[in-house]
């Protein structure tokens, strides 16, 4: 059987993964979720609401909820 020789893979050619290039961007209060997933965050609970109807119009068999991080609960839809 013949061997296929592959050459070796430069070091320097691959990016190097800082903390910074990892880090997340920071979660505004009210955070928009589609099926338990957090999708964004939104500063105001009317922003987060109008994104929460077009996502539920447009898709309605998913679950879209409203999460109030301050208080540690589900925010109304309505």
């Amino acid at each position: 059987m013949a061997t296929i020789s592959m050459p070796k893979k430069d070091k320097a050619a691959e990016p190097e993964v800082t903390k910074a290039t990892q880090s997340r961007p920071p979660l505004a209060r009210f955070r928009l979720q589609v099926d338990r997933q957090t999708k964004s965050t939104f500063a105001s609970l009317d922003e987060a609401r109008t994104a929460a109807k077009a996502i539920k119009k447009a898709f309605p068999v998913v679950q879209v909820s409203i999460y109030d991080a301050e208080q540690s609960a589900q925010a109304s839809l309505d």
